[in-house]
């Protein structure tokens, strides 16, 4: 019988919650375990929030806390409040899943590896990371890197779209615009933050801004390199994105774009469709890097082409997290 796959789960926040909600409703995951769970903050309070949840709905199995333990349906979990992973001992457990958003710094992305941990796989961009890898995109670059980072939702959205369209028909140069749902990055009221267009209050209006996937997709996909611009525009919707993507294209497809678009959805597993008119709220929940919304792709007789796809920045993202952390299982030891 195969061993188990056994991880930690360092963050219980949006990506952390996400990711047991996946591991623990689709049986394909029976096969990992979950060591412990860590966060700092109070038991009965990340309890109430995996239970009761604003974006995917209450948890369809009882949820509480009692006796340092979380306890879903007819499984519990050890749960931990360490600020630093190295007071634990981590002997034998294959990945731990970095949620905690903190892991810009060497030494937070390394605690896992400190307290005895295999492999950490970080939910986020971080410069502390050996190596940068998105599904879809630059796959053969995880080698044997003991911390990887699993870049951001937005760079997973677009890198693969990118290397699959220069791949096929090679691209001249292409501007991306994410249009983002807003996070707990931005205030609810205006407040002193980052930039003028960052202090204003989340949920009221767009706000124009940045986004670090501009420069994580050319470190992803180094030959989009003075190719390719992004920027963002948050949004006041909580849960679900998209990208809008403008490509003048060296070459375009015969006859109807879109049977280019669907031969690239079958051949690239991160990246769904839909022949559908909808809307962000219909998107909830897909587990795919970037599903393409076929009705909104358009094409000019100079070579340019616009796709425009949605993602689940958060569903979406932590399937990749879970299928990221089964690549890196599974290399040789």
């Amino acid at each position: 019988m195969t061993r188990p796959i056994r991880i930690v789960i360092n963050g219980f926040g949006r990506i952390g919650r996400t990711v047991l909600r996946q591991l623990l409703t689709d049986p394909c995951h029976g096969d990992i375990r979950i060591v412990a769970i860590n966060d700092i903050a109070p038991l009965d309070a990340c309890a109430y929030l995996f239970r009761y949840d604003s974006a995917f709905g209450p948890f369809p199995a009882p949820v509480t806390a009692q006796d340092g333990r979380l306890h879903v349906g007819d499984r519990s979990f050890d749960f931990w409040s360490c600020p630093d992973l190295r007071v634990r001992d981590l002997s034998g457990v294959d990945v731990v899943l970095e949620c905690t958003g903190r892991a810009a710094a060497r030494p937070v992305a390394q605690a896992g590896l400190d307290a005895g941990a295999a492999a950490v796989l970080i939910s986020g961009p971080s410069p502390a990371a050996d190596v940068t890898v998105v599904m879809g995109a630059n796959d053969t670059a995880l080698g044997d890197a003991r911390i990887v980072s699993n870049a951001s939702c937005t760079t997973n959205a677009i890198a693969p779209l990118l290397m699959a369209l220069d791949t096929r028909l090679g691209i001249v140069r292409a501007h991306v615009t994410t249009i983002h749902c807003y996070t707990g990055s931005q205030p609810t009221i205006d407040l002193p933050g980052p930039s003028p267009e960052r202090s204003r209050a989340a949920a009221v209006s767009m706000v124009p801004t940045t986004t670090s996937a501009a420069s994580q997709i050319t470190q992803v996909l180094p030959q989009f390199m003075d190719r390719l611009t992004v920027a963002a525009v948050r949004v006041p919707v909580h849960s679900v994105s998209a990208i809008d993507a403008v490509l003048q294209m060296e070459t375009l497809p015969d006859g109807d774009p879109n049977d280019l678009l669907r031969a690239i959805c079958a051949d690239v597993s991160v990246i769904g469709l839909t022949d559908d008119p909808c809307v962000s709220t219909d998107m909830r929940a897909r587990a795919e890097s970037l599903v393409l919304a076929l009705p909104q792709t358009m094409v000019t007789g100079d070579g340019q082409l616009r796709v425009f796809g949605w993602y689940d920045n958060e569903w979406g993202f932590s399937a990749r997290m879970i299928a990221m952390m089964r690549q890196m299982h599974a290399r040789p030891t």
